[in-house]
């Protein structure tokens, strides 16, 4: 029993220190980005719909794929399906019962129907029990119809949209660069991102296995909660400044760009490599529908006009707690 708590703690160890490392590279890697496209003269529109939106995917991203190719498809799409759930109820909810989150700043109505569709969208290609090359290439095209349309908007209305607020931050700090500090920073995220990535693999499969139970839990829940850390601290943010208003549109983009670009990535590297993603069971009669609820759940309030207050924020925390508590209930630890 000693030898299996040291290695769980090992595994669990594992997962911890990929989790720090991946967000640490995907946050030097969008900095080095924009603080070279801003020398390359790129315009902060563009900065915004490619560098920070792509750049914000990039750990999910890569974690997913390298679980996919490392045959561990669960925990893949476990990553996406659990972060977009974590990102509505425990994300929102834990922050709107400390302050309310706005749902009316420009773009948001728009996002939270894209978001929802986009949850659909995974569910209709995981129809058939596995998530094909082509149907990747599907849900990575969309991401693209789904940028055209931010820039459209951007251009026309020049509303703000949440979703490239922080370009703002990023250009401030791109000037403070140097030339050498911008390619460390790309080096860095380079290299920190797949080894994270790889570190979370190794250790939420071993994990499970010690377990006894499927990667995709581990997925669902662990790996889904640390990369939504970045989303979170952004809410935690804006609520204690009295800016709730502008942390929803970060929560609904991330949700976008995990079933489009990071779902499309896993199904077309699967697919190139003859390992299309299959999808467990569980997916299709559970975890598939509280993502899809959530996020109706949330287009409601927002398509109502209605402020994430202390009354949504307990229902949002109060139902994660519970999906968390079902999945323990449904996947029970069967330790050796």
């Amino acid at each position: 029993m000693m030898a299996v708590d040291d290695s769980l703690l090992l595994a669990s160890g594992f997962v911890l220190v990929g989790i720090i490392v991946l967000l640490f590279g995907g946050d030097m890697l969008i900095r080095g980005s924009a603080a070279l496209a801003k020398r390359a003269k790129i315009p902060p529109l563009l900065v915004g719909l490619t560098i920070v939106a792509f750049g914000t995917s990039a750990p999910e991203l890569v974690v997913s794929v390298d679980a996919a190719l490392s045959g561990a498809p669960g925990l893949a799409l476990g990553n996406i399906v659990g972060s977009n759930i974590a990102n509505v109820l425990f994300v929102l909810g834990l922050p709107a019962l400390f302050g309310v989150i706005g749902t009316q700043t420009a773009g948001v109505k728009r996002n939270a129907m894209f978001a929802l569709l986009a949850g659909a969208a995974l569910i209709i290609v995981s129809r058939d029990g596995s998530i094909s090359l082509m149907e990747g290439a599907v849900l990575f095209a969309l991401i693209f119809v789904f940028i055209g349309l931010l820039a459209v908007s951007a251009l026309r209305a020049k509303d703000g949209d949440p979703l490239l607020a922080e370009v703002a931050e990023l250009e401030e700090a791109a000037s403070k660069s140097s030339t050498p500090g911008i390619f460390v920073a790309l080096i860095i995220g380079l290299i920190a991102l797949p080894f994270g990535a790889h570190m979370i693999v190794a250790g939420g499969t071993a994990a499970a296995g010690l377990l006894g139970v499927s990667d995709a839990v581990i997925g669902l829940t662990a790996l889904a909660i640390g990369t939504s850390l970045p989303e979170f601290a952004t809410v935690v943010t804006a609520v204690m400044r009295r800016q709730g208003d502008l942390a929803i549109g970060n929560v609904l983009g991330s949700n976008v760009f995990n079933v489009f670009a990071v779902g499309g990535a896993t199904g077309l590297a699967a697919g190139l490599a003859n390992m299309p993603v299959t999808v467990p069971d569980q997916f299709m009669s559970f975890d598939f529908w509280v993502m899809l609820g959530a996020s109706a759940l949330l287009a409601l309030l927002i398509m109502a006009g209605r402020n994430i207050g202390r009354l949504a924020g307990m229902l949002f925390f109060g139902g994660y707690v519970a999906y968390i508590a079902a999945l323990v209930w449904m996947n029970p630890v069967q330790l050796p």
